[in-house]
């Protein structure tokens, strides 16, 4: 699996079991997508919390009810297996990692695609700015923060971020073509000490994988779509089924729709 492997192509893998890794780096140029599956009983509410809450949580596509298809970002695509990972949440536990979420899908449920920052990476690169945890082949560090969301009925959440380090002379460029993917949560919403958002330890993300900061870097610190599974957390649905994190919907959407 590399950065030239075609969207659908990634799917098949996915839905055969044979790819169950996270996703950065891959499909360079095509949209990635965080899920989020709730009862069609809380989907105006967590559609409004969205709405509410666009830099972590951009809807990119909305499920029909008790359809897996995104007609809109991957039409013929299926969600229940064309993710390399999922999360099943029981009441606000984690019940169960599955590679499969066939046996847990119900006529009642709606599936929501938000967007992620791994979108924006392409454009990044293609401009020389590092993106590390690419370089080191692992999974984004993502953290929570004492950031609030705006809260909505059942679901409210701490804002959690995405980080990647840069160099000073960088920051203004990655500022500059990141805030373009408006979709891909835009711009990062904070910049250099990161115990300044609550962060205290950077080598313990609460996701993902921790990856090097040289002494002429800083953290970069951008809004991360994992916001949603937090607020399950909270909410505590008797179903809510989520990527696991990193392990991302691969989608058919060029990157480039998402720029202003």
């Amino acid at each position: 699996m590399d950065s030239y492997s075609l969207p659908h192509e990634i799917r098949q893998l996915c839905k055969d079991g044979s790819f169950t890794s996270p996703t950065p780096g891959l499909a360079l140029g095509f949209v990635q997508a965080n899920l989020v599956v709730l009862p069609y009983s809380l989907a105006f509410e967590f559609l409004l919390f969205c709405q509410r809450n666009p830099k972590p949580c951009p809807v990119l596509d909305v499920t029909d009810v008790g359809s897996p298809e995104p007609k809109i970002i991957s039409p013929g695509a299926d969600i229940r297996t064309d993710l390399p990972r999922y999360r099943v949440f029981r009441y606000g536990e984690l019940v169960e990692e599955t590679t499969d979420i066939t046996p847990f899908w119900r006529n009642d449920l709606v599936a929501f695609l938000i967007g992620c920052s791994f979108s924006f990476e392409n454009a990044m690169l293609n401009i020389g700015l590092p993106v590390r945890h690419i370089e080191e082949q692992k999974n984004v560090p993502m953290y929570k923060t004492d950031i609030e969301c705006m809260p909505t009925g059942a679901f409210s959440s701490p804002l959690v971020v995405s980080m990647r380090p840069l160099r000073f002379n960088h920051v203004v460029r990655a500022v500059e073509v990141t805030s373009q993917y408006y979709k891909a949560h835009g711009s990062p919403i904070h910049i250099g000490n990161p115990e300044t958002i609550g962060i205290k330890n950077l080598e313990k993300p609460d996701y993902g994988d921790a990856v090097k900061l040289y002494d002429d870097e800083i953290p970069v610190f951008w809004a991360c779509g994992v916001t949603t599974q937090t607020a399950i957390l909270r909410a505590k649905p008797e179903l809510a089924i989520t990527h696991s994190p990193g392990h991302m919907f691969v989608s058919d959407l060029r990157d480039d729709l998402l720029m202003f």
